[in-house]
C-alpha cells in the first residue's frame, strides 16, 4: 500500500488527548492559509495550475486523497456533520458551484458551516478556486446525476424541472375582487439520481354571505422524472404525472368532487450565467368531466439573478410569468394571467428562500381576482429549518 505524503505534517498526527485535538483545529484554520499565501496583499506564493494540484497542497488534509474526508486518527479531530464526503453525488452534486466557491473564498461560517474550513481569500485566485471546485466535482463518478446549476430560482406558477429535496409554504390573498385565501403545503422528496415525490396539501378560506369558511382542499400526489439534464448547455427536461384525490368538499368550494389526473412537461433553459427561462405545460383530465372540466395549461417564467459580495452573497431573482389556462369545452377561452415577482434567499445558507409577486388576469377578468402571492421554501438537503441562518 503506497504511503500518503502530506503537505502539512500537523495534519497528519494522530492527536489522543482533547487539548492536542484543539490544538490541531486551530493550526489548520490559522495556519493553512498561511502556508499557501505570501504576504498580505500580495499574489498566491504558490503557482498552482490545475484544480488536482490544488487539492493535493490545500485541501487533501481534511479532504483526504479522494475527497471521502480524513479519519479522526489522522486528522486529530471530530470532523464537522456538515462535512462534505465528495464522493456521494447525492450530497454534492445539487450544490450550485458558487455555493462552494464562497466557502473556499471566505471560510466556513461564510454560509454558517463549520470555522474548521477555513478562508482561502489570500491564498487562491478565483481562477484557482474555479479549478479546485472542478476537481472536486469530478470526485462523483456517476454523471448522470443533474447539477446544482440546472436547479434555476422556483416561481411563483411554474414548476421547476429540477428533482428537489423541498417543503413549501404557498399562500395566495385575493387583493381584488372576492375576498379568498389560498394556502398549499408542498412536500417534495427526492429518490435516487432522477425521481422526485411531491405530496401537495391544499386549504383554503372563502367570505361568503355567512362568513368565512375554512377546508381542505383535493389532496395531490405526483412523480417526477427527470429525461434530460446537461449542464454545458444549461438544458434540464422533466416529466411529471399526478393524481388529485376529491378530498375537498366540493359544496363549500374547496375541491373538484372527482378525482384528476394530471401530466405536464417541465423545461428549464440557462440563458446566461445568471438569467434563465423555464416552461412548464401540460393538462388536467378529471375522471368526471361534468363536476370539473378537463383543461390543459402553458406556463413560462424569465428571469435573472443577482448577488452581493462578488456574486457569492444573498441572491435576489426577478421573475416575471406568463400563465394561460383554458378549458377543453366548446366556446371555451383562454385565460391569461401576467406575475411580476421577486424570490430572495433569506438565511445565510441560501437554504431558506422567500418569493412575492401579484397575479394579475389580463384576458377573461370578469370574476378572476388580482391575487398577492407569496411562499417560503426550505431546502432541507442544506440543513434544518432553524440551521444556517449564522
Amino acid at each position: 500500500m503506497n504511503k500518503i505524503e502530506y503537505p502539512y505534517p500537523v495534519a497528519a498526527v494522530s492527536m489522543s488527548c482533547e487539548a492536542n485535538q484543539r490544538f490541531l483545529a486551530a493550526a489548520i484554520v490559522l495556519f493553512l492559509p498561511l502556508a499557501l499565501s505570501s504576504q498580505p496583499g500580495s499574489k498566491p506564493q504558490l503557482q498552482l495550475r490545475t484544480g488536482d494540484e490544488i487539492y493535493r497542497e490545500a485541501c487533501i488534509g481534511c479532504h483526504g486523497p479522494h475527497g471521502e474526508g480524513q479519519p479522526k486518527v489522522i486528522v486529530g479531530f471530530d470532523p464537522p456533520k456538515s462535512m462534505p464526503d465528495f464522493t456521494k453525488c447525492d450530497q454534492t452534486t445539487p450544490e450550485y458551484n458558487r455555493d462552494y466557491k464562497a466557502v473556499i473564498r471566505d471560510g466556513g461560517p461564510e454560509r454558517a458551516f463549520s470555522q474548521i474550513m477555513p478562508s482561502f481569500r489570500d491564498a487562491l485566485t478565483p481562477e484557482q478556486m474555479d479549478m479546485v471546485i472542478e476537481t472536486l466535482r469530478g470526485f462523483c463518478k456517476d454523471k448522470g446525476w443533474p447539477r446544482g446549476e440546472m436547479n434555476f430560482p422556483l416561481a411563483a406558477v411554474t414548476e421547476k424541472a429540477f428533482p428537489e429535496d423541498e417543503s413549501l409554504i404557498k399562500t395566495g390573498i385575493n387583493v381584488q375582487g372576492a375576498p379568498g385565501i389560498d394556502n398549499e403545503f408542498v412536500f417534495e422528496k427526492r429518490y435516487g439520481k432522477r425521481n422526485q415525490l411531491e405530496v401537495a396539501i391544499p386549504f383554503s378560506f372563502a367570505h361568503s354571505a355567512t362568513g368565512w369558511l375554512g377546508g381542505v382542499g383535493d389532496l395531490v400526489f405526483g412523480w417526477k422524472r427527470v429525461l434530460l439534464s446537461n449542464v454545458h448547455s444549461g438544458t434540464i427536461l422533466s416529466v411529471q404525472g399526478e393524481a388529485a384525490l376529491p378530498t375537498g368538499n366540493r359544496a363549500r368550494g374547496f375541491g373538484s368532487g372527482t378525482t384528476t389526473f394530471g401530466m405536464f412537461t417541465a423545461f428549464g433553459q440557462m440563458l446566461t450565467k445568471t438569467s434563465f427561462l423555464q416552461v412548464q405545460g401540460g393538462a388536467n383530465l378529471p375522471v368526471n368531466p361534468d363536476k370539473s372540466p378537463q383543461s390543459v395549461f402553458l406556463r413560462t417564467a424569465l428571469g435573472k439573478s443577482f448577488s452581493d459580495n462578488h456574486g457569492l452573497g444573498r441572491s435576489w431573482s426577478p421573475m416575471i410569468e406568463a400563465v394561460a389556462t383554458r378549458d377543453l369545452i366548446d366556446g371555451a377561452r383562454t385565460d391569461w394571467d401576467v406575475v411580476p415577482q421577486f424570490q430572495v434567499t433569506v438565511s445565510r445558507r441560501q437554504h431558506i428562500r422567500a418569493n412575492v409577486g401579484v397575479s394579475v388576469p389580463v384576458t377573461n377578468t370578469a370574476g378572476r381576482p388580482v391575487k398577492l402571492l407569496v411562499y417560503f421554501l426550505w431546502d432541507r438537503a442544506d440543513g434544518g429549518l432553524f440551521g444556517g441562518w449564522r
